[in-house]
């Protein structure tokens, strides 16, 4: 099939800034051996994005040529990999619409991975940072970025109390208990230079539950097209915005029934012109599929599942969009036309937390609470039942991830066991691991996913520190770096800057001295 002139630029865009990875593209272009030093890689880029400026035709070609995602590549080039290539200047040719920015949880490529950022790998309060903006409120979501502008949401306290009173839930533990208001903001900001430009109420509720006590009731991440911002508060509504704050629609899906009242999270994908919601809990489940411009449903579908917390992602494998949802009884994935169930897969436990991942032809599940389970599969084929069969390529039970879900980096699943600081490193593919989980020093208790860039990998815990890693053969650790506050949001990549959203300050990471942009 031809590509325009538009989807070649997009593909020698992603393919080329990361000409030696392989896993967000379908495929790598193969003179990635030709290529040891970065002035002679900007060349050949330039070359080639004008090439096909001139004929979309040569990248089909390139394309047909290309070496499978899944394929393992030699020592020698797994090391050159790791080196962190300069970030090219912006063309209208090289940009790829959304892969430059971090428009909604888990990244540009829903993996954890920016591939065309380089952040700092060590910072601290006095250093390295640009910016240093208090929040309004309580909130873990993810910031998203997408140009000079950064969103993100929180609840803020109503000074109207009421007598505090328990969730009443059967089983209900560590919870906090409802005494109070709440105000429901989006908060957008500067990305320059960290201002508050607009902080708009959405809401004002009662909470029906109180949630666990390391939770929010701003825990799910917005989304993004840069033009509008889609923020979801699970039971006080969905709400999309414009760029200036005003309200263009909103709606009200219900009131979630959490299991033990523990609370919300699971963040909505934006994918095209269709926003998908997840809605599992103790009532009626279901996914529900929206027009981003609207709110308008164009469909829903019930599942037959409890409580989760794992968001959504959107696959696209031979022509067609699937809806992939983890699930404690199925993990499922649907047709993003019209909502039919394509396959479905069991072996996840309760409480499942951790979103899948998906790359090379495979998407990755895991969970950990009861049992553990973490289960590679492969989408060629993939067609109704596919529970114990061949199309589970590898699965493991040991150190899997309850809370932060997995990132998929290059040919390579990254995963912490539980929600503590040991760290597994596994060949994608396969599920090979040539050194076991490694310790991370000082970091634990772990909320935030872990992301990457530029051959570095970043774990943030919840008491302040981020382990930055190498991406290589032996990994090591190449920083540890502490900041004064807590965190449990995922943090954010974009261009050469890194932002981390604490409980009391959204920080701006980058080195000295830099420009934004």
């Amino acid at each position: 099939m031809r590509l325009g002139a538009q989807d070649s630029a997009r593909h020698v865009a992603v393919c080329g800034r990361a000409w030696k990875r392989g896993s967000h593209c379908n495929h790598q272009i193969g003179y990635a051996s030709a290529m040891d030093d970065r002035a002679t890689y900007r060349s050949f880029l330039r070359i080639l994005c004008l090439a096909v400026i001139v004929s979309p035709w040569v990248v089909t070609a390139l394309h047909a040529a290309s070496t499978p995602v899944g394929a393992v590549r030699p020592p020698g080039e797994e090391r050159q990999a790791q080196e962190s290539p300069e970030q090219e200047p912006a063309t209208e040719e090289s940009l790829v619409p959304g892969v430059e920015q971090w428009a909604q949880w888990r990244g540009p490529l829903a993996t954890g991975e920016a591939p065309l950022a380089d952040p700092p790998t060590t910072w601290s309060e006095t250093e390295n940072i640009r910016w240093k903006t208090p929040l309004p409120g309580l909130g873990h979501s993810t910031p998203v970025v997408w140009g000079d502008r950064v969103y993100l949401t929180s609840a803020e306290p109503d000074p109207e109390t009421v007598p505090p009173r328990a969730s009443g839930v059967p089983g209900a533990h560590d919870n906090v208990r409802v005494s109070r208001w709440w105000r429901f903001v989006v908060v957008a900001i500067d990305r320059r230079n960290g201002e508050i430009l607009w902080k708009k109420m959405v809401h004002r509720a009662l909470p029906h539950e109180g949630g666990h006590y390391t939770a929010s009731l701003a825990s799910a991440s917005p989304a993004t097209d840069g033009e509008r911002i889609y923020a979801s508060f699970g039971s006080f509504g969905l709400f999309c915005l414009d760029a200036a704050g005003e309200i263009l629609w909103r709606l009200d899906l219900g009131d979630m029934q959490t299991k033990h009242a523990h609370g919300e999270g699971s963040s909505p994908v934006l994918h095209g012109d269709t926003l998908v919601v997840n809605w599992d809990h103790e009532g009626q489940s279901f996914v529900v599929a929206l027009d981003k411009r609207t709110g308008k449903e164009r469909w829903r579908a019930l599942r037959d599942e409890v409580t989760s917390w794992s968001s959504p992602i959107v696959v696209e494998h031979a022509g067609r969009a699937q809806v992939i949802v983890s699930g404690t009884q199925r993990v499922r994935a649907y047709d993003l036309a019209d909502g039919t169930i394509i396959w479905q897969c069991g072996g996840l436990s309760a409480n499942v937390v951790a979103s899948p991942v998906a790359g090379g032809g495979y998407v990755f599940v895991a969970s950990s609470y009861d049992t553990r389970a973490l289960m590679a599969i492969k989408l060629d084929g993939a067609k109704g039942d596919i529970t114990g069969t061949d199309q589970v390529v590898w699965s493991r039970r040991r150190g899997t991830p309850y809370v932060p879900s997995p990132l998929l980096y290059r040919d390579t699943l990254y995963f912490l066991g539980h929600y503590q600081g040991v760290l597994s490193r596994v060949v994608a593919a396969t599920g090979a691991e040539p050194l076991g989980p490694f310790r991370l020093p000082g970091v634990r208790n772990i909320y935030a996913s872990p992301v990457a860039a530029a051959g570095r990998i970043y774990v943030t815990g919840r008491g302040g520190r981020t382990a930055v890693v190498s991406h290589s053969e032996s990994p090591s650790v190449v920083a540890v770096n502490e900041l004064e506050d807590q965190f449990s949001a995922s943090a954010a990549l974009v261009g050469r800057e890194l932002f981390l959203r604490g409980e009391k300050s959204l920080y701006c990471i980058a080195e000295d001295g830099e420009a934004t942009h």
